[in-house]
């Protein structure tokens, strides 16, 4: 009941902000520096990076912009990285956040919580905290993460947290190298933690555009697979799609390049005062070191969120372009332009859609939309997958034990080799 009254509260605050462009959902990214090596992390930097560190935001800065986004409306604060905790004065930070009224959620691989850390969240409250859980076993987390030891303390992190009642959730990524022990994931959050977990399979490019993540990205086949093996998750599929599949804008907003909330509602900055509409969002960008967090929201930000689409592409009219997540962001990071499509992205929205029965309505020269050049590869792919797990078929838990899908029972690919020490770009492929 209070959850509903939250979401009622949200929801009409959200529709006012929308109306005044109030920056209302603000990202920091506190540091890119981490103590996990993941090998599909889009901005990670080695911890003992010196010079990252140097570049990075002062206390005494972080505290200046917290007190102009909330000048300015801000409400919700998501703290991220990297790893926030990786900072030794974060807390600090995190204090002057939460005496300023914010609703500040955190995003930690739990690995640097202390008992200290953990009492310091009891006396002043996160909104949420949500520790990112790369395997279920040892041996898969650590071969993500590339830290020996670092399954432990992420155990600890969450023991910690959850003697305290803080509000914890779980999460993971579907890699290659996990995609067997998802459901057991799944499983410890819910059933033996009681805690919330989810988990998305939707990786990105490094945000210097290298492609290395995506040597552990699954197939579009394996992404949906997932999704026909939990009844549940169809069913949040077939209810997101009732509510904004359809023309994304209409009238004079229908050539508007953004369709998202950044630039509207929402806003990032990164670990060296950058600000812009999104985290992946890393070419147009306002230095707050050099002017205010006003200023950067009414010009540069304004003036990118303005743009138009300089040319039509398929998924201008696609009315499935919400299940796809294309967005400028995604385009520049992996096609190297804001409006070229990403292929990955629009092969997982149309097997989805058929794989929930939804209709595509034509939208221009789609090679997956019916009479396209890969649509009857798409639908044999379907068919087999639909075969081998029906859905609403065997329950996710039964399927850990005993799946007949071949998909998520390959091996897992070679993972790439650890990236030089201190390096700020990946290593080319």
């Amino acid at each position: 009941m209070e959850l509903e009254r939250y979401q009622e509260f949200s929801a009409r605050l959200h529709r006012k902000v929308v109306a005044k462009r109030v920056p209302a959902d603000g990202v920091i990214e506190v540091t890119w520096r981490c103590p996990l090596a993941c090998v599909h992390c889009y901005n990670s930097i080695p911890i003992s990076d010196e010079s990252a560190h140097r570049g990075e935001l002062s206390r005494e800065e972080h505290f200046r912009i917290v007190d102009e986004i909330v000048e300015a409306g801000c409400l919700w604060l998501l703290y991220t990285g990297g790893e926030p905790l990786a900072r030794p004065d974060f807390l600090d930070i995190y204090t002057h956040a939460k005496r300023r009224g914010l609703l500040i959620t955190l995003f930690t691989n739990g690995t640097l919580i202390t008992e200290k850390v953990a009492d310091h969240l009891v006396e002043w409250r996160p909104f949420a905290i949500e520790i990112t859980l790369y395997g279920r076993t040892r041996e898969t987390y650590e071969r993500i993460t590339r830290a020996p030891g670092s399954y432990d303390r992420c155990m600890r992190g969450i023991q910690l947290l959850r003697e305290r009642r803080l509000p914890l959730k779980l999460k993971t990524m579907a890699l290659s190298a996990n995609r067997h022990e998802i459901w057991e994931m799944k499983r410890f959050a819910e059933d033996d933690l009681g805690v919330e977990f989810k988990f998305d399979a939707m990786i990105n490019p490094r945000i210097d555009c290298s492609a290395r993540p995506l040597a552990v990205r699954l197939t579009p086949d394996e992404v949906v697979a997932f999704d026909l093996l939990d009844p549940r998750r169809m069913t949040e599929w077939q209810s997101f799609c009732e509510r904004f599949n359809g023309p994304v804008l209409t009238g004079e907003r229908a050539h508007d390049l953004y369709h998202c909330g950044g630039g509207i509602t929402s806003f990032a900055i990164d670990p060296e005062g950058r600000m812009s509409l999104c985290v992946l969002s890393r070419r147009d960008t306002y230095d707050l070191r050099r002017g205010s967090f006003r200023e950067g929201w009414e010009e540069c930000v304004r003036n990118v969120r303005s743009r138009k689409m300089t040319r039509l592409t398929k998924c201008v009219a696609c009315e499935i372009k919400a299940m796809c997540g294309m967005c400028p962001a995604n385009a520049e990071l992996e096609a190297g332009d804001a409006e070229t499509p990403v292929d990955f992205l629009c092969h997982v929205a149309h097997f989805r859609a058929h794989a929930l029965g939804i209709a595509v309505p034509p939208h221009g020269s789609c090679e997956y939309c019916e009479g396209g050049e890969r649509h009857r590869d798409l639908m044999t792919s379907l068919a087999r997958l639909k075969a081998e797990v029906p859905a609403g078929g065997p329950a996710p838990q039964s399927q850990v034990r005993a799946s007949r899908t071949r998909s998520l029972r390959r091996p897992p690919r070679r993972l790439p080799a650890h990236p030089r020490s201190g390096a700020r770009r990946a290593e080319d492929e």
